[in-house]
């Protein structure tokens, strides 16, 4: 019934009479909603029986709320940069991509973050014996990833105290098969490449999870009591290297001159004993011509060589001959005319003389046919 029901004689909710006593006692009200669901209000066990109800009512829907609440915490993200691996009771199950994924939660299952794509670097220094036993300082970095993560968080304990060891021994098993002066000078790469297979080797025999991306020799250099010396040597080395350089440049530019010059002598020459072969091939076939002049009309032939000498001996002289006989004692003599003669004359012997020089004992075999003919025709004339 109704609080304001007829009947109800006049009594509200809280046990109070008539519409004009008042707001309710909240304390009061407390007090009885206490016992009502405890079991002590008035209707003794009817009302324990009431509450009781409402308990067995409400249980479910906590215990359903509380069930959602867990399955919901295990929805977890993975960033891009990242990979998740998935743990059930501390065994590993899956590896996760990026993005929104879900585990059974928490104490079944759990995740650990890993980041994959983050290169780290690590240094290490340290003086070490080389082949030739010799000490050097290197100062070497070496630069990683994660490559795979569960490898990473589940085969090494300490991945990164591992990776350090390895890069000590790679170093060292490199520098000790190498010379000092190579580790130096030219062969900083190929130490650094070298050391970077051979760490890579080492850490996948571990299968520790981590990729090499680099490695790199910062420092190699001489203990400190010795690099006066050494600095000395490499300068010593690099000026050997430009020396070098400088003379093979110098044979680089001489040696095309002077093949040039040989092979411009070498056609000046060839062309000359054509033309020698040629000129005599020429003169001979002029004698074996006169020659045969000669046996049809000996006498003619005779007097037209006579008269051609004379003429170029007589042409070329300036020498003057005049017959007393012819009366007239007075003579003029071209003294111009005979210097002009003269300078000619000398200048041709000059160019002779030249030309004997530069062509050795040819022309004179060339002008031995005139001679012998010349010879022998004064010697006929005689006769």
């Amino acid at each position: 019934m109704a609080w304001n029901e007829p009947g109800n004689n006049g009594q509200d909710p809280w046990g109070r009479r008539g519409p004009n006593q008042g707001p309710p006692d909240l304390d009061e009200m407390l007090k009885k909603l206490r016992e009502r669901f405890s079991g002590k209000g008035p209707g003794g066990s009817g009302g324990g029986g009431g509450g009781g109800k409402l308990i067995k009512g409400l249980l479910p829907l906590a215990v359903a709320g509380v069930v959602a609440i867990w399955l919901l915490s295990g929805f977890y993200v993975v960033d891009e940069q990242q990979r998740g691996v998935v743990l059930q009771f501390g065994q590993y199950v899956a590896t996760t991509d990026p993005g929104l994924r879900w585990h059974v939660p928490t104490p079944i299952q759990s995740v650990e973050r890993v980041n994959v794509t983050s290169v780290n670097a690590l240094t290490e220094r340290a003086s070490m014996l080389t082949q030739d036993e010799n000490i050097v300082d290197v100062s070497l970095q070496v630069q990683y990833r994660v490559r795979s993560a569960e490898e990473y968080l589940f085969n090494v304990r300490d991945p990164v105290r591992t990776l350090k060891e390895a890069t000590k021994s790679a170093i060292r098993e490199v520098v000790g098969k190498s010379d000092m002066d190579f580790i130096l000078t030219a062969g900083r790469e190929a130490v650094a490449a070298r050391t970077k297979e051979l760490l890579q080797e080492t850490i996948d025999s571990y299968d520790a999870g981590l990729l090499v991306t680099e490695v790199n020799l910062e420092e190699a250099t001489a203990p400190q009591a010795v690099q006066g010396a050494f600095a000395d040597a490499i300068k010593a080395r690099e000026d050997q290297e430009r020396l070098i350089n400088e003379a093979q440049a110098y044979a680089n530019d001489i040696l095309p001159r002077a093949r040039g010059t040989a092979a411009r002598d070498v056609e000046r020459a060839q062309g000359y004993r054509e033309s020698v072969v040629a000129e005599a091939q020429g003169e001979t076939a002029r004698f074996r011509a006169l020659l045969t002049e000669y046996r049809q009309a000996p006498e003619i032939t005779r007097d037209r060589l006579y008269l051609d000498t004379m003429n170029d001996v007589l042409g070329s002289t300036s020498k003057i001959m005049i017959d007393s006989k012819a009366g007239n004692s007075l003579m003029y003599l071209p003294l111009d005319q005979m210097m002009q003669s003269m300078g000619a004359v000398e200048s041709r012997r000059q160019s002779d003389r030249n030309n004997d020089a530069g062509n050795g004992s040819s022309n004179s075999s060339g002008s031995t046919p005139y001679r012998s003919t010349y010879e022998d025709s004064r010697s006929r004339g005689r006769r």
